[in-house]
């Protein structure tokens, strides 16, 4: 029996119109995915992954088995909630139920494997998550089978998407496919949660090299149990919530000198921020698909030095030799602007920029933040794998850099698909007219711009963030301790007095009761 929200959800689906669909679909999706849905929309030859291909029937993110259509359900659930990590947005804030149910009955439209009335779409049943999933123990359990059943062959040691397999993936149309940032559950196409990584464990995903792991449960390779303990493994490598964007990155002043090392067990005890990158597509040769997606920032000072520590994930320690084949991939996938031409895959280094107005502003104006302009450019610190320097300079706009004696101190570390660099610099400098002064208690605008050199990314070709703030943090002063105990203490004295005077008044005998 067929009753809640099973019921609800079956009403909902049981009208579809394939005509009102279509309008539907004409109107917003058909620039990704094509008039005829095979994935070939205007926008599509800028997209990676590329949108789907409707008409070979094959979707990643099911409740069925592998090698089986994808329910109503399923495909409701995709248009409703968009896949994270991709150019699919959510549709359900932005579409009537009717024309989401209409436009999931057109999509179906594409493929006869739907017509066919021998298939019998049925989801799996999916057991319950076992307890005590975020133990040592579990965890140590799943990343045994993280190891024994090849995960790390594409994802890494780590799980940052930089395995030995990892720059020979591509999907069954040939396009290039980067293996998952498992530290970025997010992103995930089929949603963050361990019961949602379990499910793709137990599906795959068709159309890409991620296999279902169904089988070995079948063959007693592993346990159900093992499985989840897989999944909750992979789900301990991301943050307890997605991060969230604040728009002003806090640097606390410490006592003694700030560390220069980034791995110094001081950053363990500095907030962290999270800075997402869009691509950069405003000046030619534009970039829509972008490698770093985001970078984590900390900051700190001692009065009179900042220490800037930014970390990001990064699938090479670029220029690497062996990701040439498939940055060429990537540059012949990816379509740029017409004036790119055709872009060969070159040796370039991964870099970072970090933008700064010249002067702090009185209010709110900020530089143009693409760079700056010629009349009013931004000082930035600009960091290069090869050769590993800092150097300091103005941006007047994209094309153009002028150096800066003054360079940052910068120390960088690559480990297991992840950079770490340490950017330093006196909060005060002699060159006023064109390196920022840091003045503490001050909002100091600031931006930061990534390059993956094994993507084909040099030049405009970048990801790129918006402005941001940057505050430095004074010690707060013993005053701030102090004066509050001694109101204590003088409220305390005080109601003392009142108190022993009462008492005195009344020990004194009245003259009317003599």
């Amino acid at each position: 029996m067929i009753g809640g929200p099973m019921l609800a959800l079956a009403v909902f689906l049981s009208a579809q119109d394939t005509t009102a669909g279509k309008s539907v679909y004409v109107k917003w999706c058909a620039g990704c995915h094509g008039d005829g849905g095979a994935g070939d929309g205007a926008a599509a030859a800028h997209m990676l992954p590329r949108p789907r291909n409707f008409t070979s029937g094959l979707y990643k993110i099911r409740t069925t088995a592998s090698g089986q259509l994808p329910t109503d359900a399923d495909l409701l659930r995709a248009i409703d909630q968009g896949l994270p990590g991709s150019a699919m947005p959510g549709w359900k804030t932005r579409l009537s139920d009717a024309e989401r149910r209409n436009v999931m009955a057109y999509i179906k439209t594409f493929s006869s494997f739907f017509a066919d009335t021998s298939q019998h779409v049925v989801p799996l049943k999916f057991s319950s998550p076992p307890g005590n999933g975020t133990t040592d123990k579990a965890i140590a359990v799943g990343r045994q089978f993280y190891d024994s059943i090849g995960c790390r062959k594409c994802h890494g040691d780590q799980g940052r998407g930089d395995g030995p397999s990892a720059p020979t993936l591509k999907d069954d149309a040939d396009f290039p496919i980067f293996a998952a940032d498992l530290h970025q559950n997010w992103r995930f196409r089929g949603g963050a949660s361990v019961e949602d990584i379990y499910r793709r464990l137990r599906t795959g995903l068709d159309g890409t090299p991620m296999p279902s792991f169904a089988d070995l449960i079948d063959q007693k390779f592993l346990t159900d149990e093992e499985l989840w303990r897989l999944a909750q493994y992979v789900r301990s490598l991301s943050p307890e919530a997605q991060p969230e964007v604040r728009d002003v990155v806090h640097a606390p002043q410490i006592t003694g000198t700030v560390t220069v090392s980034p791995d110094d067990s001081a950053w363990a005890r500095v907030a962290r921020y999270w800075f997402p990158l869009v691509g950069q597509v405003i000046h030619k040769a534009r970039w829509f698909a972008p490698a770093v997606s985001g970078v984590w920032v900390q900051a700190l000072h001692d009065g009179t030095t900042l220490a800037l520590r930014v970390s990001w994930d990064d699938r090479t320690e670029s220029p690497d030799t062996a990701w040439l084949k498939f940055e060429q991939r990537i540059l012949e996938t990816v379509a740029s602007d017409d004036s790119a031409g055709s872009p060969k895959a070159e040796p370039w280094p991964d870099q970072l920029a970090v933008q700064f107005s010249r002067h702090l502003p009185q209010g709110m104006e900020r530089p143009y933040f693409l760079m700056g302009t010629a009349t009013d450019p931004v000082y930035q610190w600009r960091w290069t794998s090869r050769p590993r320097r800092a150097v300091a300079g103005l941006g007047r706009g994209i094309e153009r850099f002028d150096t800066l004696p003054g360079a940052p101190a910068g120390e960088a570390v690559y480990t297991h698909g992840e950079w770490r660099l340490v950017l330093t610099r006196a909060l005060a400098t002699s060159d006023t007219a064109n390196e920022v002064q840091l003045e503490a208690g001050r909002a100091i605008p600031m931006a930061l711009f990534a390059w993956d050199g094994s993507s084909g990314e040099h030049g405009s070709r970048m990801a790129v963030s918006t402005w941001y703030f940057l505050a430095l943090d004074r010690p707060t002063p013993p005053s701030v301790f102090i004066s509050p105990v001694l109101a204590m203490l003088v409220t305390l004295g005080l109601g003392l007095v009142v108190v022993r005077r009462a008492q005195r008044r009344g020990a004194v005998p009245s003259h009317r009761n003599v």
